[in-house]
């Protein structure tokens, strides 16, 4: 008998998403910026902390916006992980801007801190910090060398919504951050993501960029008399139907959060046999990070073949994957950007690295069959 299919993800739905959605058309509002935005706009400053939060129809569209916020032009220079969504990058690239590609830390697969101050030189404008995983980046020791610098600080927090770092909401932290709510993320609109603007002297000009490059918003608030253009800028605003699926999510957030938590905390418990093995390596948080349970990840032992596990899986109708081909050495990364240093954990762990299924209303039995095929694909002659 075939077992059952296990998808790497399946989009979770509190029950309130199409009411919402209804609602929203039954009060004639269907483009931006309406009741339910404002909701989620509100929520997000509540929770994160910064001066002001800003729904984009995309993650993309968040880090686009931070490019044009900080005047990013032609030659300037961006510090970013290379193990990261060709999205960090492309945002300044399309700007004329070179993304300086540094290696990652071992333990969390973040940027590694210590790395940055060299790769510094006088074109340098940014550090983008990626939280992998939900995990917090260095944060403290970032901030510290941007300030030394005269740099602005990133925070590409696509998977960080709902972790923190020392108490601080992921992405609140450097002067601008980005949120992804695309349906594989823990909070989702289908897609969508969140500008978080945490320096006020930004603030009125991310709302003129987001609505086409005038003061719409303003002039809504009667803040003046008639709305113009003002500089250049785009459509980054979703629709209301966006925010109102959003609204159920973010209304249950701590409640999808606990449930991610406790299945995480389950395959980290399940997995501990083969990691004591010495087959592979579970994922490490330090202990100043609260995370979200946004993957599961495990980093397979030197000399494993992953494509051949992978395979194993799959036969076993369990969708696992790998993730992102470091952006140095993508055709894209060699013709935009360049690597300072050799990126040897990137390399390594990019190779090593298998994503297992994590989603809410995943069993602890389907986790444990997840686990049992993943041990015999590693060593299918020990019964582990």
């Amino acid at each position: 008998m075939t077992e059952e299919h296990i998808p790497f993800n399946w989009p979770h739905m509190t029950g309130k998403e199409l009411h919402y959605i209804a609602e929203s058309h039954h009060n004639g509002r269907l483009a931006g910026d309406g009741p339910y935005t404002e909701r989620c706009h509100a929520w997000l400053e509540q929770r994160s902390g910064s001066t002001k939060a800003l729904l984009t129809h995309s993650c993309t569209a968040a880090l686009e916006m931070t490019a044009l916020l900080l005047n990013i032009a032609p030659g300037d220079e961006i510090i970013m992980p290379s193990y990261t969504f060709v999205s960090t990058a492309n945002a300044f690239v399309l700007r004329g801007a070179v993304p300086v590609f540094i290696d990652v830390r071992e333990d969390t697969l973040n940027l590694d801190e210590h790395l940055v101050e060299a790769a510094i030189t006088p074109r340098t404008r940014a550090i983008v910090p990626v939280h992998y995983a939900g995990v917090a980046c260095e944060m403290d020791a970032i901030m510290s060398i941007a300030k030394r610098h005269g740099l602005y600080v990133v925070e590409d927090a696509a998977q960080g919504a709902m972790s923190t770092y020392k108490g601080r909401a992921l992405g609140s932290i450097g002067d601008l951050g980005a949120y992804s709510f695309h349906e594989t993320k823990n909070v989702i609109s289908g897609e969508g993501g969140c500008l978080l603007v945490n320096a006020p002297q930004l603030a009125q000009r991310a709302e003129i960029i987001r609505e086409k490059g005038t003061d719409r918003s303003r002039f809504f608030r009667g803040e003046v008399d008639k709305y113009t253009w003002q500089e250049a800028g785009s459509s980054f605003l979703p629709g209301e139907l966006i925010a109102a699926f959003l609204w159920a999510q973010l209304q249950e957030a701590d409640r999808i959060t606990q449930e991610r938590l406790t299945m995480w905390g389950r395959y980290h418990q399940i997995i501990e046999g083969l990691a004591s093995q010495g087959f592979l390596r579970r994922p490490i948080v330090p202990d100043e990070c609260q995370h979200n349970a946004h993957m599961y990840y495990v980093l397979l032992s030197q000399g494993i073949d992953r494509q051949a596990v992978l395979g194993e899986l799959k036969r076993n109708n369990i969708s696992s994957v790998f993730h992102y081909v470091p952006l140095h050495s993508s055709p894209g990364g060699q013709r935009y950007g360049r690597a300072h240093g050799n990126l040897s954990v990137t390399n390594s762990i990019s190779e090593r690295l298998i994503r297992l299924p994590l989603w809410i209303g995943l069993t602890p039995m389907q986790q444990e069959r997840i686990v049992e095929v993943l041990g015999h694909a590693i060593n299918p002659i020990k019964v582990i």
